[in-house]
């Protein structure tokens, strides 16, 4: 029997929710427990998704939407650290880079 599309989905949530947090190789238990402090996803429901996402049949709806809305939230935490950056790209470079352009640009386009 084929995964449904929501697993699916909250396998790439957990995956890009680990990569956004960890800091470098090794790093990925810490990673998942810090989403667990941060946002209520439980840690062996991460550590399923990641290592073993071919044996969970399906995904309750409340481990879905704390996964969702981690993932958004996590997101939005990135464009912060983002426009932060360009802030002081931008206070070292000028505000006439190229660079600082293409990144604003860049959020403005993820921000919506």
């Amino acid at each position: 029997m084929p995964r449904s599309a929501y697993l699916d989905e909250a396998v790439q949530w957990s995956r890009d929710l680990t990569r956004m947090r960890t800091r470098g190789p090794g790093d990925t238990e810490r990673a998942m427990r810090s989403i667990e402090r941060d946002y209520g996803v439980d840690y062996g429901t991460m550590w399923r998704l990641r290592y073993r996402p071919a044996s969970i049949r399906d995904i309750g709806v409340t481990a879905y939407m704390r996964l969702k809305a981690a993932y958004q939230a996590e997101c939005k935490r990135q464009l912060g650290k983002l426009k932060h950056e360009i802030a002081i790209t931008e206070a070292a470079c000028g505000a006439s880079s190229d660079l600082v352009d293409e990144a604003k640009a860049l959020a403005r386009q993820i921000g919506g």
